[in-house]
């Protein structure tokens, strides 16, 4: 046994490290502290750049939480009822002019207070931004000369709309009766263009458009009288019949 060598294996009888060979292998499986392949992994506890990291994380976890809370609180926080009520104005007159009245109902249906809608609508009055009485002239003038409406039915929308009655009849009184029986008679001649049948029922058919449009009895049937006899010999000799003051009073009576 004595010529044998001697067994350098790593068991009981390894041979003992020679002098001077004192760095140690590493170990394997798990790799060494602060020392790992993956550039986007955290330094471990003993690293110096440990400490930074988790503090960045920190910060910018908090800055999240903190802006989200902000939004929140932005979100949950009720905003002024003045200013809510005046934006409902503003988007309702870009559509077209509004009344007072208008306004107030729009106000109303949309939970806006008494009180804050008075509020608004005073200082809204008081720039001109809502002015009934210009609202009603321009009202009278554009149905008039569009849809060929009367004092009667003029006065009746201006009524729906919330204008009282003195500001309405100021916009009216721009209306004179010269004016209405001129718009009457051109109504009625643009409609005998094209109206077919008996004399007696094309009148009948006149009288009744220019009543819905809220023309007087009288000046309706006098529009279309007048109208109808210049149309042909055979209108002429009907119309001659018609006995325009007769008619317009048993319509007023009808009326009444």
């Amino acid at each position: 046994m004595a010529g044998r060598r001697a067994r350098s294996g790593r068991g009981w009888d390894a041979s003992p490290p020679r002098a001077g060979d004192a760095t140690p292998r590493p170990r394997r499986g798990r790799r060494a502290a602060g020392n790992t392949s993956d550039p986007g992994a955290p330094a471990s506890v003993d690293s110096p750049d440990a400490s930074a990291w988790d503090t960045s994380r920190g910060r910018a976890g908090s800055a999240r939480r903190a802006g989200g809370s902000a939004r929140e609180d932005a979100a949950s926080t009720p905003r002024d009822e003045a200013e809510v009520a005046r934006e409902i104005c503003l988007r309702q007159l870009a559509v077209r002019p509004r009344t007072r009245a208008e306004l107030a109902t729009v106000l109303a249906r949309r939970g806006i207070s008494e009180e804050t809608a008075e509020q608004v609508l005073d200082r809204y009055d008081e720039v001109g931004i809502i002015d009934d009485a210009a609202f009603a002239r321009a009202w009278v003038s554009s149905r008039h000369a569009g849809r060929g409406l009367a004092r009667r039915a003029l006065a009746n929308e201006l009524r729906q709309r919330g204008v009282d009655g003195d500001t309405a009849s100021e916009a009216l009184d721009e209306l004179d009766e010269t004016t209405e029986a001129e718009t009457a008679r051109a109504l009625v001649e643009r409609k005998l263009r094209t109206a077919r049948g008996e004399p007696d029922a094309v009148f009948r058919r006149l009288v009744g458009m220019l009543a819905r449009k809220g023309y007087p009895a009288g000046v309706a049937i006098r529009a279309v009288k007048e109208a109808i006899a210049a149309q042909s010999a055979e209108a002429a000799e009907f119309a001659e019949q018609i006995d325009a003051d007769a008619l317009a009073d048993a319509e007023g009576e009808i009326d009444r």
